[in-house]
């Protein structure tokens, strides 16, 4: 199952914590890195065991759970620049009148109201949320809609795909399999995205590219890989280097 789907399916619970349990291993929700059980792992002159060690990967490659999911774009968590700013400080321990200093914002009880806003909100989610759950057990005619991937760079209907698309897509312009190359690139955004994710499965997670293995690599999939390549990166599916020296899988 691919990272953005463990995070997606995984209780509120688990994504506080970052993490869910699997049968022989611990998980990171925000990478995919794993800790599996009855390994002892080393860290700063110290061992530990698997699951004390997720976590203080999560602390020490992510900074906590709190800052990863403040800095997700702002479809996915729904929260605009301005109450980003105020739940980072807000987390930070900082009180009304520091904030209302740093801020340079009206006065303390302006801080407050955004404080009730912001929890108007909360609510408001938990109330969806419920109804949602409901939904899952009466409405039999939902399709299933694949989750956004959480390096998106932009959210919006070409998104919106069912897993039965996907496959019909991926039938089509993979007629040897999704890590075999492309017949063409489809004009479709939706094709895009789901022709572009497929490609993106097939590049190592966690390994540094140069431009020229990179290019090695997406010709493999498509005679014009700079399109690839521009792609994958507009789609935050890969990021790189300003200079273009080193790309990597985005997680």
């Amino acid at each position: 199952m691919e990272i953005s789907n463990l995070f997606w399916e995984a209780s509120l619970e688990e994504l506080k914590q970052g993490y869910i349990e699997e049968r022989d291993s611990f998980t990171c929700l925000l990478c995919g890195e794993k800790a599996e059980k009855g390994i002892v792992y080393p860290y700063k002159d110290r061992l530990y065991e698997a699951e004390r060690f997720v976590r203080i990967h999560i602390e020490s490659a992510h900074e906590s759970v709190f800052a990863y999911l403040l800095g997700m774009d702002k479809k996915l968590t729904g929260l605009t620049e301005h109450q980003r700013a105020l739940l980072q400080l807000f987390y930070q321990g900082k009180s009304d009148k520091e904030i209302q200093k740093e801020l340079d914002m009206g006065s303390t009880s302006t801080i407050r109201h955004h404080r009730f806003v912001l929890k108007e909100k909360e609510r408001q989610a938990k109330t969806f949320l419920a109804m949602m759950e409901l939904l899952k057990e009466k409405d039999e005619y939902a399709p299933a809609f694949l989750p956004v991937h959480k390096t998106a760079t932009m959210v919006d209907d070409r998104y919106n795909i069912t897993q039965e698309e996907q496959e019909n897509v991926i039938k089509k312009l993979f007629p040897d399999g999704s890590e075999k190359a492309l017949i063409k690139f489809p004009p479709k955004e939706k094709q895009r995205l789901i022709v572009l994710r497929e490609i993106a499965k097939q590049l190592k997670t966690g390994h540094t590219y140069t431009e020229k293995e990179l290019n090695e690599t997406l010709k493999g999939f498509y005679e014009d890989y700079v399109l690839i390549r521009r792609y994958l990166i507009e789609y935050g599916l890969v990021d790189r280097k300003a200079d273009g020296s080193q790309y990597w899988v985005k997680k």
